[in-house]
């Protein structure tokens, strides 16, 4: 027996097992009375004691520290330092063109981590209500943020739950908790004593912050609140997974550190180099001039405005980014963590199979919708002909406390899903309940009760008095005499039979094995005298008229959706709170497997396991079922340890913590919870799960174009460097100075890479496998097509510069006319690596339909030209850059000299194939 501990240390230990204690030890351990509660004055000790009933997360950073840290990585450290050095050297222009593309990049950042620090008060924002409580004998309204341990609460349907409750008494009392427990049915609740290792799910006797209580009444003692709730624990969890990097960020961090060593190597090379055959002044500008030709200035910029194309394109596909490098985790996605209830499937419960009169009949349809067709053996039934199909679905109508409403333009139910279920069910068959209540008026009542598994009503109708029954298989079949047959005439009840089941038993079964939820119909004719109903009156004498089987069906599209997932090399993994026999059905509906077989594991199978094996079970398991928030989270975590890229989906409280570690988080924007929302990197605004594979599409699309853009950029910069290094150990002029550099590598380099951007996908983007999640960013390929362009361009630069100072005398018209034969090198290579010519063919010859972006590169060339015409025509610019204008036969010499290129990058593209 655990020792008694005061409300205060209650609070502090947060994972005490409440539903292992009886009632009575519970009230004493909290020094509370079930019936006067707590007095007023002990309650407001206690609030000063605990705190207020309201989640808190942990400091945050000040504003400024948190713009400072956008600074923290290393290619924008590189920048830094250049301008630092550009500044030291006297050129305060460089350094502050440099020093505003680092703080522009960090400004981008900041703003997007910004909006992402909301999660904590939008968890806050799930326990915020009033709540009934008793104090000093008497029932008071207060605020949720009052309460305190101790307190006893009143429950009635309609009311959000404010804390964490041990139930003490109940009436009918059901709980919808979906958004904690991922349970995609309200959970019928009760007082009995649960054991220590239940599922967070299956713990009947609590009430959790943020449930919503769907029918009954209800007391209970608040034995946590805040932080210390379940939904607390949530918050917890999100805390201590706050800073979790992405794929594209890791492999940035990764190219910039190796990027550095290799400019800091080259620059010291450069410098020593030069103080051997020149003087101080002379080596720091060849050590300045290559350290700022190796740096990337334009990539981060670049970066980002390709990330916030595709960010554009996705919102097109129903796909909102909250976060830039998100677009392209998504696109290297290697499996998908989808919750099941609400994200694969409709979140309607629906009647897909009846079973009465001894026929089967399947229903169409989906949902509340009062559409679809009742089916025998795949044809239309006519009802006239089915006496006991009518039956079945009038009883369902009958026995039932709920309706349905449309609201919006769509059909909702006012009350339990479950017998929104089944009025559906008889809609389609043309059943009206309000017409049905008006002929056989309900007299009296018995609701559902767990002790007793059943409802029944009593109703007057034409032919005399009737009970009508609705519950368990187990609870009406015991009670059961008799059965409809298909003309609605009773016949003896089916007998189990020797080594056989009875007919009802093998139907039970069949709907079982499909994951569906079954309820058994009857009914029992009783004099026109009785106007009141009792359990002794359906003890025995029912008349057992059929079965309905029911279940959250699939969405359509996400099957599809599955499909295309699993076929472009990704895996669909099911995370839910649900059982696990429903959950694996809707996993075989859906075509969601691994070889062929749907494994499934429940909650508490995984507790039992230490890292190691959860990590092998992560990856070879299907169905995770009956998990707990920190399951989800963990098996995150343990596909991430196996260097999968995960993504998550989910809607709920519960699926918080796994949205904020997964690689990428995507939450449902329609029915998600404002928690889920905030913690997840992406929102789907139609809540369907084909919208992922759009995503996945285009963030496929965006890496492909961030990697031309790389590949495109690095060259230039090689180039350059390569002609500032050899100039300099042959102690020769520099063909291209620090300033110019800087033009090249600002102006030209982004306004001819920003089209790539643009792209258009490739047709067979998603026939593709994933790439391998620890590919680096620059592979062995790349690094060879960058050295290889780059060897090009080196000797573009130094050859057009020596010939040219060689042949005039005038070194700042080679610098010119070396850098322009460097551009058009550099347009013939945009288009070799570009789609645009391959899709103008396919455009003309019929193969693809789309319409070809052309102005996207053509713009960027044409941007380029004009450029370079200021830089060589421009006297200002003459004069600031040392150029120096150029003849149409000079102008025409340096295309020349570029266009061997298209020769070059065909070589280059046949053994890396830039798409």
């Amino acid at each position: 027996m655990v020792q008694a501990e005061s409300p205060i240390a209650s609070q502090e230990k947060q994972f005490t097992v409440w539903h292992t204690l009886e009632i009575s030890e519970t009230i004493a351990r909290l020094d509370s009375d079930a019936e006067n509660g707590l007095s007023s004055a002990v309650a407001k000790h206690l609030l000063s004691e605990v705190g207020a009933n309201e989640l808190t997360g942990k400091k945050s950073k000040p504003w400024w520290l948190k713009f400072l840290l956008q600074f923290n990585q290393p290619l924008l450290i590189i920048l830094l330092c250049a301008g630092l050095v550009k500044a030291l050297s006297g050129s305060l222009v460089n350094a502050g063109v440099i020093w505003g593309v680092t703080t522009t990049n960090a400004i981008i950042g900041f703003i997007q981590e910004s909006k992402a620090e909301s999660a904590i008060a939008a968890l806050a924002k799930a326990i915020t209500t009033e709540a009934t409580v008793i104090r000093d004998g008497q029932k008071l309204r207060i605020a949720s943020g009052e309460l305190v341990p101790g307190d006893i609460v009143l429950l009635t349907s309609g009311d959000k739950v404010p804390a964490d409750l041990r139930l003490i008494n109940v009436k009918n009392l059901q709980v919808d908790e979906s958004a904690l427990t991922g349970e995609s049915l309200a959970v019928e609740k009760n007082t009995q004593i649960i054991k220590p290792d239940a599922a967070l799910a299956e713990r009947q006797n609590m009430a959790y912050a943020g449930g919503f209580v769907t029918f009954g009444q209800g007391t209970g003692v608040v034995v946590a609140t805040g932080n210390t709730t379940e939904t607390g624990r949530i918050s917890q969890l999100m805390e201590q997974h706050t800073d979790i990097s992405t794929p594209l960020t890791r492999k940035f961090d990764k190219f910039s550190q190796n990027w550095l060593y290799m400019v800091l190597g080259l620059a010291a090379l450069c410098f020593v180099v030069g103080l051997s055959f020149r003087g101080f002044q002379e080596a720091l500008e060849a050590a300045v001039a290559l350290t700022v030709s190796a740096i990337p200035e334009g990539l981060p910029a670049v970066v980002t405005v390709t990330l916030a194309i595709g960010v554009s394109r996705m919102a097109r596909r129903n796909a909102i980014i909250r976060k830039l490098p998100a677009v392209e985790t998504l696109g290297s996605a290697t499996v998908i963590c989808s919750d099941k209830t609400g994200t694969l499937t409709e979140n309607q419960m629906t009647v897909q199979a009846i079973y009465a009169g001894g026929y089967q009949y399947t229903l169409t349809g989906i949902g509340y919708t009062p559409e679809g067709e009742i089916l025998i053996n795949d044809k239309p039934v006519n009802l006239n002909s089915h006496k006991g199909l009518q039956e079945c679905l009038i009883a369902g109508l009958l026995c039932n406390d709920s309706h349905l409403e449309k609201k919006n333009g769509r059909w909702v139910v006012m009350g339990d899903p479950t017998e929104g279920a089944l009025i559906a069910s008889a809609n389609k068959a043309g059943f009206s309940q309000s017409t049905l209540l008006k002929q056989m008026l309900k007299v009296d009542a018995i609701p559902f009760e767990s002790d007793f598994q059943y409802m029944a009503t009593l109703h007057a109708t034409p032919q005399g008095k009737t009970i009508y029954v609705k519950g368990s298989v187990e609870a009406i079949i015991q009670r059961c005499t008799l059965m409809l047959n298909t003309d609605g005439q009773s016949r003896p009840l089916d007998c189990v039979e020797t080594l056989r089941q009875s007919s009802i038993e093998r139907e039970v079964n069949i709907m079982a094995r499909q994951g569906l939820r079954v309820l058994a119909l009857a009914k029992k004719v009783v004099p026109d005298g009785q106007n009141t109903l009792d359990h002794p009156d359906i003890d025995t004498g029912l008349i057992f008229i059929g079965l309905q089987g029911m279940i959250d069906p699939p969405r359509e599209s996400a099957i599809k959706a599955v499909q295309a997932c699993q076929e472009a090399g990704i895996e669909v993994k099911m995370i839910t709170g649900d059982h696990a026999i429903t959950a694996q059905a809707i996993a075989y509906r859906m075509g969601i497997n691994k070889n062929g077989s749907v494994l499934a594991f429940t909650g508490a199978e995984l507790a039992k396991m230490d890292k190691t094996e959860l990590a092998e079970v992560a990856q070879e398991g299907v169905v995770f079922a009956r998990v707990a928030p920190e399951q989800k989270l963990r098996l995150v975590e343990a596909l991430q340890s196996k260097g999968e890229i995960v993504a998550m989906t989910g809607d709920g409280v519960n699926d918080a913590p796994a949205l904020k570690q997964a690689d990428i988080g995507i939450a449902m924007g329609g029915a998600g919870t404002e928690v889920a929302k905030e913690a997840a990197d992406m929102l789907l605004t139609d809540d369907n799960f084909a919208s992922i594979e759009a995503a996945i599409e285009e963030g496929r699309a965006v890496y492909k174009n961030l990697l031309k853009a790389i590949c495109f950029i690095l060259p230039v910069n090689g180039g350059e460097s390569m002609t500032i290094l050899i100039s300099t150990l042959l102690a020769r002029d520099l063909p291209i100075l620090s300033l110019q550099v800087l033009w090249l590598n600002m102006l030209n380099s982004i306004t001819m890479t920003v089209p790539l951007a643009f792209e258009p996908k490739a047709q067979n983007v998603m026939q593709q496998a994933p790439r391998h999640p620890n590919e680096p960013l620059i592979s062995g390929s790349r690094l060879q097509r960058i050295l290889a362009i780059s060897l090009f361009n080196w000797i573009v630069i130094f050859g057009v510069f020596e010939y040219i100072r060689q042949t005039t005398g005038n070194i700042d018209l080679a610098r010119t006319m070396a850098i322009n034969a460097l551009i058009a090198g550099r347009i013939f290579y945009l288009l070799s690596i570009s789609q645009l010519i391959p899709n103008l063919i396919a455009k003309m010859d019929g193969t693809i339909k789309e319409n070809v972006d052309i102005p996207a590169i053509g713009f960027g060339i044409l941007g380029a030209i004009i450029l370079q015409i200021i830089f060589a025509h421009v006297p200002l610019i003459n004069e600031v850059f040392e150029t120096a204008p150029l003849s149409l036969q000079q102008w025409l010499f340096c295309l020349a000299v570029g266009s061997p290129m298209i020769l070059w990058a065909t070589v280059v593209n046949r053994f890396d194939p830039p798409n």
